[in-house]
């Protein structure tokens, strides 16, 4: 049971991702391919490394949250750092390098100076997975290869073609952690940023505090929508989407619970899983899939 994975991000709503994983790993599925855009290319990095799902969610769960958003000295313009990120990816990807991975693997990154989506899938492993995760504006952009790197998502959240590029022919399932947009209108679960974080807590008084709220919520409301421009062109097989809007990007959260709203998503998925790995699924991709010519003309392939 072959399929190609698209990891989304969505800030710590990646611990979804593990809930997923451990249900397509549970049920026999064998990623052929994967990519991951910000959140999705960390937690796919650790799986394209060799890691299990209960192995990543345990090393998650240790992590000291005092130090996860530490700045460093030598870390660029961005109100927080990533010291206890780095350090994790350090120790778990050590050198590694995409050739080294037991899944093709890539992530991607947009080019601050020429505004293009970099497709990162050779060389260091940790240092494209700080590129795809350095939200701008609030991590440090990361200079990798000649280049000034920010998050793939800004301009692809759910890396589909990419994925799919990866091992044609596969059914690619996409991953996505931001609510369909019918989900916007009328009341609506609070998202985002639903309260300051213990190690911003020199915000709270300010009005600082107040607008770093309304710029994440602009960041999700321009992501949600560019992510459901990208499943109508892109066509990815099968759509999981964990319900996690509620959460937002930097909440304090319960590791357990989210990566178990992963896994209750990716059961709901598993007739469509089913049903896209079937010769009717494959007639469907071969014959009756749509084609965007030139959607991906600008999308660089790096190292």
């Amino acid at each position: 049971m072959d399929i190609v994975l698209a990891l989304g991000g969505g800030g710590v709503k990646g611990h979804a991702h593990t809930g997923v994983l451990r249900v397509l790993t549970r049920e026999g599925f064998h990623v052929r391919a994967l990519a991951g855009t910000s959140a999705g290319g960390l937690w796919g990095s650790l799986f394209a490394a060799g890691y299990t799902p209960d192995y990543i969610q345990k090393r998650m769960s240790e992590m000291d949250v005092s130090s996860i958003y530490a700045r460093q000295p030598d870390d660029g313009p961005a109100l927080l750092g990533l010291t206890g990120i780095k350090n994790l990816l350090r120790e778990m990807l050590a050198e590694r390098e995409f050739d080294d991975l037991y899944i093709p693997f890539a992530v991607t990154a947009v080019d601050l100076e020429t505004a293009q989506e970099v497709s990162l899938r050779r060389g260091s492993v940790y240092d494209a997975v700080m590129s795809t995760i350095a939200v701008p504006g609030i991590f440090p952009p990361k200079k990798y290869s000649g280049r000034e790197l920010i998050d793939g998502g800004v301009l692809d959240p759910v890396p589909v073609e990419v994925a799919r590029s990866l091992a044609p022919g596969f059914p690619v399932v996409a991953v996505v952690l931001s609510p369909p947009l019918d989900e916007w209108e009328g009341p609506s679960k609070p998202r985002l940023f639903n309260s300051v974080p213990p190690f911003m807590s020199y915000l709270t008084r300010t009005r600082q505090a107040k607008a770093f709220n309304i710029f994440l919520r602009a960041v999700d409301i321009g992501g949600a929508k560019l992510t459901e421009l990208h499943l109508l062109l892109d066509q990815p097989d099968v759509v999981i989407r964990p319900d996690v809007p509620q959460i937002g990007f930097l909440d304090p959260v319960n590791i357990s619970e989210v990566v178990r709203l992963g896994e209750l998503a990716a059961e709901r998925a598993l007739p469509a899983l089913h049903q896209a790995i079937s010769l009717k699924g494959w007639m469907a991709r071969h014959i009756n899939r749509r084609s965007y010519p030139g959607l991906n003309d600008q999308l660089i392939k790096t190292n």
